[in-house]
């Protein structure tokens, strides 16, 4: 492979400033042994969905994908897998994932159009550091190139009973959380609303936990569950509030068993603390212990949005 170029995202607007090309708003990649999970902000929304469409069917390094609006989400497995490229039919897919040091490095290649997005136009990304330039693509040539990034870690915060009966509401609670974290240079991804058991007694009204997801560096991890913890006790109007924090990208099969459970019926505090500590998963009281039962099921399925929001009656 000859690169033609190193670029940084500065340097690819300077070079190529054509208005046939639009900048992705964002690349993030998150790593968990040998899983990167790659998260793209494409310049479109439904527009995006014919490269998704490419990506999944093309790429033998993806094993799962899934749109939300403009945001792309990619598991990929390590390695180099060559696409045979095809006009239409395979016209862009990522060829090679590898983790050096500090570093995710995504080699992406697609022809015309899907070519100029493979190279400028992820390059142009906040979050990326540099470019390696092997193709430029554009009219009906290749383009291709290694997209470099932070490698950083996905750290998902359940948490459950902010409110009372009386004020407040815990989804709202939560995604305020995430903004004020974000506008403090964290990295915050997502908002998941999970359905509890509707006939809790202990509900305050529609049962609800929430999982709040980040991409951090190693080194703020610790710093980042600490200030959720300070938010949530300077704000909450309740004396139950916990969190759950699981780190990485996996979901282990029995954190998801406790989830579903916790949707279908009554749960209490002694499993939740059990199934925690098994799975090594922190489960903590910020003013109080009732709240773990959701902030731990809200874990369980934070990927699964079609299942978060199911309501069993009985």
């Amino acid at each position: 492979m000859v690169i033609m170029e190193i670029l940084k995202p500065e340097d690819l607007k300077k070079k190529f400033n054509d208005p046939w090309i639009a900048p992705y708003e964002k690349e993030i990649t998150m790593v968990d042994g040998n899983t990167v999970e790659l998260v793209e902000f494409h310049p479109c929304i439904s527009g995006s969905h014919w490269l998704m469409h490419q990506y999944k069917n093309n790429s033998e390094l993806i094993t799962d994908a899934y749109r939300d609006g403009n945001r792309h989400v990619f598991t990929c497995k390590v390695g180099k897998k060559p696409i045979d490229l095809k006009a239409s039919f395979n016209a862009a897919g990522i060829e090679e994932v590898c983790v050096n040091d500090d570093e995710v490095r995504i080699v992406h290649a697609g022809l015309a159009g899907a070519g100029v997005g493979a190279a400028m136009c992820r390059g142009m990304g906040k979050g990326v550091k540099r470019i390696e330039l092997i193709e430029v693509g554009g009219g009906s040539k290749l383009g291709k190139a290694a997209v470099i990034t932070p490698k950083m870690e996905k750290v998902v915060i359940g948490i459950d009973d902010t409110d009372t009966k009386d004020a407040g509401a815990t989804w709202t609670m939560a995604h305020n959380v995430g903004m004020e974290l974000k506008k403090e240079g964290f990295e915050y991804l997502d908002h998941i609303i999970v359905q509890l058991y509707p006939h809790n007694p202990h509900k305050t009204q529609n049962c609800v936990s929430i999982a709040l997801t980040f991409a951090v560096l190693a080194e703020d991890k610790e710093k980042l569950i600490k200030r959720v913890i300070e938010i949530l006790k300077r704000d909450t109007l309740s004396d139950k509030t916990a969190i759950a924090v699981l780190q990485g990208l996996k979901i282990p099969k029995e954190l998801r068993e406790y989830a579903i459970n916790t949707k279908t019926g009554m749960m209490d505090i002694k499993t939740a603390e059990k199934v925690a500590n098994d799975l090594n998963i922190e489960l903590i009281s910020v003013t109080g212990n009732q709240g773990k039962v959701g902030a731990l099921a809200a874990l369980g399925l934070y990927n699964d949005h079609e299942e978060a929001v199911k309501v069993y009656k009985d």
